[in-house]
């Protein structure tokens, strides 16, 4: 891939789009390397200014709140998800393997940084394994679903949807099924690493494990 991609992403989440300017997109950049390395709990607009080298009122006029700016950071990544999922998918004629190339991507590392995005991919991959259900498992999320802020995260799930209804009309449950193999990819992964008894890994890659039991979970569920 040898362009640069950009997302319209929802007006309501920011106060001044970060993609419009350079010290916007250092504040997303930097926001994205600060959260992979010390998490959503300790980080704030405080420490985010001095790795940025501006102020805090500064990063105040993009974002009301941290929790703004990363609900920004995921759907970034869901936009991108959607479409590299598409890229990848849309010269296979078999569903079984555009599924299996969907459950490849949802659990493993993503290529490095190609130049397509101005942000890098793999900590975007990191913190919505750790972070991305504090963007909805909030208390007023029914009145923040209201500006349709979730829409890219839906559209990454009906999409799925729609493959899973390829491989068989059938099924009655495609959208609960797509929406679960994207939460199970990214809770396995972290109990892999974190809570392991939680889990049947033992050994080896714990994206392997996640893919291999992911796949025995759906393709029975579907089956």
């Amino acid at each position: 891939m040898d362009f640069k991609l950009s997302f319209n992403i929802n007006t309501s989440i920011y106060l001044k789009n970060p993609e419009n300017s350079d010290l916007g997109k250092r504040i997303i950049k930097k926001s994205i390397e600060l959260i992979a390395d010390i998490g959503l709990e300790s980080f704030n607009f405080k420490k985010l200014a001095q790795e940025v080298g501006t102020t805090e009122a500064t990063v105040y006029r993009y974002f009301e709140n941290k929790n703004k700016l990363l609900l920004f950071i995921i759907t970034y990544y869901w936009f991108f998800i959607d479409f590299y999922l598409d890229y990848q998918t849309q010269n296979l004629n078999d569903p079984k393997l555009k599924i299996q190339k969907i459950i490849q991507i949802l659990t493993h590392k993503l290529p490095e940084s190609d130049g397509v995005l101005d942000y890098d991919k793999r900590l975007l991959h990191q913190i919505v394994i750790s972070e991305s259900s504090k963007v909805y498992l909030v208390k007023n999320v029914v009145e923040i679903n209201k500006d349709e802020v979730f829409k890219p995260y839906k559209d990454l799930c009906k999409n799925i949807a729609s493959i899973i209804l390829e491989y068989n009309p059938q099924y009655k449950y495609p959208k609960s099924l797509s929406s679960t193999m994207i939460e199970t990819a990214h809770h396995q992964e972290y109990f892999c690493h974190n809570l392991p008894k939680l889990t049947d890994f033992e050994r080896g890659e714990t994206q392997d494990f996640t893919s291999q039991f992911l796949e025995d979970f759906v393709f029975k569920a579907i089956n």
